[in-house]
This record gives C-alpha cells, sequence and structure tokens, in this order.
C-alpha cells in the first residue's frame, strides 16, 4: 500500500471513530470476536484463553454479565481465515482480536470500521496494518512477536544444542511467513560454521517431501519459522525430525512439548493478558490508533531432555542452566 492511501485510510478510520463510540456505556454487553491462526485442538489454546479471560476479569469484564466472547479458529489456512472473518461480522462484534498475519489480513479485509488488537505479527508496518509502531493510526494495533534478529539467535542455540550441525535449512511457507528473520540468519551462519537455505513449503505432502530430501545428507537440522502453517502442523514437522534425526529449533513451546527439541520465543500467555488491557482501554474509550504496538517483553527457553538424548545429544550445562522448562 501506497504511503498516501494509507494516510488517507487513517483519515477516514479517525473519522468514523467519533468520541461517542469510544465512551464506555454501563448497561451494555461488549461483544469480542477472536480470530486465531491455530487449530481448536491445539493444547496450548486452553491456557492463553484462560489467561484472556482472567485478565478481562480482573478489569470488570466477565462472560454472562458485561462480554461475549466468539472464537474461531482458523487452523493455518488463509482462506478459511477469510470466510470465519465474515461470520465474526455478521455478530457485529465491538472488538476483534486476532492472532497471526494471515487473520489480521482476514479481519481488517472483512471487518474495516471495528478496533482489531493482534498478536503474532511479525512485520504490521510491512504489512500495511500500522503507519508505525508508535503511532499506528486507524482502528488496528497490538502486539508483535519477534524481533528480525531473532534469527540469528535461533541458529546460535541450534549450534549450541548441536556442534556437528552444519547445515540448515528454515521450514516455512511463503503464504503466510513474512521473511523478516533471513537477513540475520544468513549473517550469523559464516560464524557458526553453517551453511543456510530456505525450504519453502505449502502443504504437509511439501513439509514432508522437503524434510526428507533435506535429511538425504548428514549433519543437517532445521529451523521451523514461526507462523500459523508450522503451528498447525508441528505434529508431522516433530515427527519428521525425529525420524531423520534432525536437530530442530522451534518458536514456541509447544514444539517441544510435542516432542521437539527446543524452542525459544515468546510466552504467549503473557501476551494474551497484554491483549486483555488493551481491550479493556479500547472498551474504555482508548482509540485504537493511539495505542502503541508493543513488543514481547518475556522470552523463554525450552529444552526437551528425552529428545536429545534419542538424538544421542548432550546438553551443554550452560544450556541447561539458562532454560526456564526442562522436559525431561
Amino acid at each position: 500500500m501506497k504511503r498516501r492511501e494509507f494516510i488517507t485510510l487513517v483519515g477516514r478510520a479517525a473519522v468514523a471513530w467519533p468520541l461517542a463510540a469510544r465512551a464506555q456505556q454501563p448497561d451494555k454487553v461488549y461483544r469480542v470476536g477472536m480470530l486465531t491462526g491455530q487449530p481448536e485442538g491445539d493444547p496450548e489454546n486452553a491456557a492463553r484463553l484462560a489467561a484472556f479471560r482472567l485478565a478481562l476479569g480482573k478489569f470488570g469484564w466477565s462472560e454472562g454479565r458485561n462480554l461475549l466472547i466468539d472464537i474461531r479458529w482458523g487452523a493455518g489456512d488463509p482462506d478459511r481465515m477469510r470466510v470465519l472473518a465474515k461470520e465474526l461480522n455478521r455478530l457485529a462484534p465491538d472488538i476483534v482480536v486476532s492472532e497471526s498475519t494471515p487473520a489480521t489480513a482476514a479481519l481488517r479485509q472483512e471487518i474495516p470500521n471495528v478496533p482489531i488488537v493482534f498478536s503474532q505479527v511479525a512485520n504490521p508496518v510491512g504489512a500495511g496494518f500500522a503507519a508505525s509502531l508508535a503511532h499506528p493510526g486507524g482502528n488496528i494495533t497490538g502486539f508483535t512477536n519477534f524481533e528480525p534478529s531473532m534469527g540469528g539467535k535461533w541458529l546460535e542455540l541450534l549450534k549450541e544444542v548441536a556442534p556437528r550441525v552444519a547445515r540448515t535449512a528454515a521450514i516455512f511457507n511463503p503464504e503466510t511467513h513474512s521473511g523478516q528473520y533471513w537477513q540475520s540468519i544468513e549473517a550469523a551462519a559464516p560464524s557458526l560454521a553453517v551453511t543456510f537455505t530456505r525450504a519453502p513449503v505449502r502443504d504437509a505432502a511439501e513439509i514432508e517431501r522437503t524434510i526428507e530430501a533435506f535429511a538425504r545428507d548428514p549433519n543437517g537440522g532445521l529451523l521451523v519459522m514461526p507462523d500459523s502453517f508450522t503451528l498447525t502442523h508441528r505434529e508431522l514437522i516433530v515427527a519428521l525430525a525425529e525420524r531423520h534425526r534432525l536437530p530442530s529449533i522451534y518458536a514456541f513451546r509447544v514444539f517441544p512439548a510435542s516432542g521437539g527439541l527446543l524452542s525459544y520465543g515468546i510466552d504467549q500467555v503473557e501476551i494474551y493478558r497484554r491483549i486483555a488491557a488493551y481491550v479493556d482501554r479500547i472498551f474504555r474509550g482508548a482509540n485504537p490508533g493511539e495505542l502503541p504496538i508493543e513488543g514481547p517483553t518475556k522470552f523463554e527457553l525450552i529444552i526437551n531432555l528425552k529428545t536429545a538424548k534419542a538424538l544421542g545429544l548432550e546438553v551443554p550445562p550452560t544450556l541447561l542452566a539458562r532454560a526456564d522448562e526442562v522436559i525431561e
């Protein structure tokens, strides 16, 4: 989107955000629509949603009294997310909460005049959701997931836990992944004595073919990029990494909890508490375009020792000492 077009859009959104609409109405039951990129059966959903509801309760919002929450699950499918965004629009929400870039894009297209609070968006300015992080403008704000430099950090951790890794491949879906980590990964690779390749995949069959082909040569390791697609296919990715004895690093705790080697990423439960705070502020009259887009403040390192042993890896004591959780 051109800058002039974005400024025009922001201006229209500001006009469409009258003071009366921003003032809390005491007897009103407020409706929150939620569109997540995850499948409904994701085991991490319960903790995130419980944190969201609990935080809202502390601000005075509770279901059955002054709040309704409608949740839809995108399961990593951008087309499905667009359909679900239309469905949520028909429910006339007062605010919508999104998780992932495709979910946010779908809501922005289908529900353009309702405030959106997002999470798991890597590059909201580049995606056209905001004019800047400090001053988003329009009706969208929220929380980013990782800085671009995180890519190099993932590669360093993979090399630390598996020193023999000399070849690495990043598993990602080009339709849902922002690509903002490539520069930091490619910059870090030479100093770690590893080669790096991008391995785009678009469905389960392609995931299987790509990982099998990569595993034919020795000393390989995987970086599984963070997005709704890889989360949705995590069981397949973890199973293939185990079958082909490929040390792998992930961005979310659910991967090592499902048998992956290790993860380093944001505390998603904490993000949902912060989303609740923004929802409360908007309900009470704040303009979402004036709420800054914030980054993560808490990261967690999770190591699965059982998987490390199965791969013949001895996790360095210094790395274990830094872990927030060790799964045995």
